[in-house]
């Protein structure tokens, strides 16, 4: 089964493709206070809802990045339905290929809860900070361990112990690499539980909708996995933040 279908149909429902409360959301979108016009990067954008909302809340200029088809079709038409004057502009491919016109150009550069693209939470601040201006801002999105990963969790997922740190690793990660930390949010379980268990439902609704479609069977297989992992050890090990940084106006990338 196509990699991005399935989290098409599994976050068919989800405003906002992370572990994060829509409440919450809001609140870090109201924090950032940027200027009329600023620019802004976003690696892995999903469905656009950041950029979107930056666009109508500041009116920012902006560049989406996607490698999921189904992503950018999403993004696309919300920016029809919502913000059609704004200079936001998608882009299906790698974001780990993205060439910014020129480096150091964006007043905000950001990759939430997709470290992967760039091999892990270190390289993704690199990445970011050679896109973004001095005193520019930087955000991420994380995993972290809330305790230590049972053997038989990290077999499941195929995860290994050192792919992610700790909530305070990931803060010291950011100050090694010369930023400065303005902010975390961190989830909860309620916005874990909401984020997991939406995606059981979205993909119960297309198995109805869909009998037919052949990639059923190894679809619902990878809910039952999923399910499983989350139930059984990621609710109570697993934690995830987003971390907002500073690049100090000195420091060169």
């Amino acid at each position: 089964m196509d990699k991005w279908k399935y989290y098409d149909i599994s976050h068919k429902w989800h405003l906002l493709c992370n572990p994060i409360s829509e409440e919450k959301f809001e609140r870090l979108c109201k924090l950032l206070q940027l200027s009329h016009g600023a620019r802004v990067l976003d690696i892995a954008c999903g469905k656009g809802e950041f950029l979107i909302r930056l666009a109508e809340l500041y009116g920012i200029s902006g560049v989406g990045v996607d490698i999921s088809p189904y992503c950018i079709k999403d993004c696309l038409q919300k920016h029809q339905n919502r913000v059609p004057n704004s200079n936001i502009k998608f882009i299906e491919m790698d974001g780990a290929k993205y060439p910014p016109e020129s480096w150091e150009s964006f007043d905000l550069a950001m990759c939430i809860g997709a470290s992967w693209i760039f091999g892990n939470h270190c390289r993704t601040l690199q990445a970011l900070k050679k896109m973004t201006k001095p005193d520019g801002l930087i955000i991420v999105g994380e995993t972290f361990w809330l305790k230590e990963p049972s053997e038989e969790y990290l077999n499941m997922e195929g995860f290994k112990r050192e792919d992610y740190g700790t909530h305070i690793e990931n803060v010291k990660v950011g100050e090694g690499e010369g930023l400065t930390c303005l902010y975390t949010i961190v989830s909860n379980q309620d916005d874990w539980d909401h984020y997991e268990t939406l995606q059981w439902w979205a993909i119960n609704q297309y198995v109805m909708a869909h009998p037919e479609d052949p990639d059923i069977p190894e679809l619902l297989e990878r809910k039952k996995r999923e399910e499983e992992a989350y139930l059984r050890w990621g609710r109570e090990t697993l934690g995830w933040a987003i971390y907002v940084f500073r690049k100090s106006d000195n420091q060169k990338s």
